[in-house]
């Protein structure tokens, strides 16, 4: 019985990992990467204004991790543009989502219970692509173990990567949303699924390539619905992060907190005004002659 389930298991991990993501799954990973786009501040705004800017952010929302991987490969970064038929999908997703008389498309898609169906769906991609952007760079560089953990990160997590350049597109400049300073869940997420594809790719992880997409995309999927549903920013990796870092990373000095606390302090003693200067006896004097020749008047 076990024997037969782990057949099944098996079987159904394969035909998973065998399942075409065009043009259902793609549809759903450009539905997803625009409404995001559509999220930002000014973003709809711009689209009336440069519909041409606006559609150059959702190109890069929806292959941004093409692009990134390419440059890293040393290709043509313009290589996945010659795939008429996703460009030509996803043109269409961003009219729909921008465009649409009464913004129909755009209160179908965003309706929570889609808008989740089509998150899982999004999820099933970013797996294929990190798994198909670790075995691009094992074919290249059999050994170059950090080249293949770097080139599935950015297929998974490109378009994060790539928000800095996205925002000067749409005339915004925040540096401090860098996302290798603060990463979210699904770059997080890719990072470490991307570690697991290098040890499976390179032999140290004793598990088929299908049985890793299967589970792993379980997992996000699970994970991403979750906090989609919930609209929960909390990372599942946060209570193993805070045990793990501080063990191997140590944790903020307190030296560098009272720091902190004293540069505080003095800006708030300075945006104090200074109390008026005391007045000297001169002019103590001379406003006591003022007040008795007014007295004599």
């Amino acid at each position: 019985m076990e024997l037969a389930g782990a057949l099944q298991l098996g079987e159904l991990a394969a035909a998973f990992a065998a399942l075409p993501v065009f043009p259902l799954f793609d549809t759903a990973y450009f539905i997803v990467s625009v409404l995001y786009l559509k999220y930002e501040p000014g973003a709809v705004e711009m689209s009336r204004k440069s519909p041409f800017a606006s559609w150059l952010c959702a190109m890069l929302h929806c292959f941004g991790s093409y692009i990134l991987a390419d440059l890293l490969l040393g290709e043509s970064p313009l290589d996945y543009f010659s795939n008429n038929s996703s460009v030509i999908l996803a043109t269409a997703v961003w009219y729909l989502i921008f465009f649409c008389p009464m913004n129909l498309f755009y209160k179908c898609v965003s309706f929570l219970p889609m808008k989740l169906i089509f998150v899982a769906m999004k999820e099933v991609v970013r797996v294929r692509k990190i798994a198909a952007g670790v075995h691009h760079a094992h074919h290249r560089y059999h050994h170059g173990w950090f080249i293949m953990m770097a080139t599935g990160w950015v297929k998974g997590s490109g378009v994060a990567l790539m928000s800095n350049f996205e925002q000067l597109l749409r005339g915004v400049w925040k540096p401090e949303t860098n996302e290798i300073l603060h990463m979210s869940f699904p770059t997080k997420a890719s990072l470490y699924g991307t570690i697991l594809f290098t040890l499976q790719q390179t032999r140290w992880l004793p598990v088929s390539e299908a049985n890793l997409i299967f589970f792993f995309t379980m997992f996000m999927i699970v994970c991403k619905v979750f906090m989609t549903a919930t609209h929960s920013h909390a990372s599942p990796f946060a209570p193993v992060e805070s045990f793990i870092c501080p063990v191997f990373f140590g944790s903020v000095s307190s030296g560098h907190t009272s720091h902190h606390h004293d540069q505080h302090g003095a800006s708030h003693e300075v945006s104090h005004p200074p109390p008026p200067p005391a007045k000297s006896k001169e002019e103590l004097n001379e406003g006591t002659r003022k007040r008795k020749a007014k007295k004599a008047e």
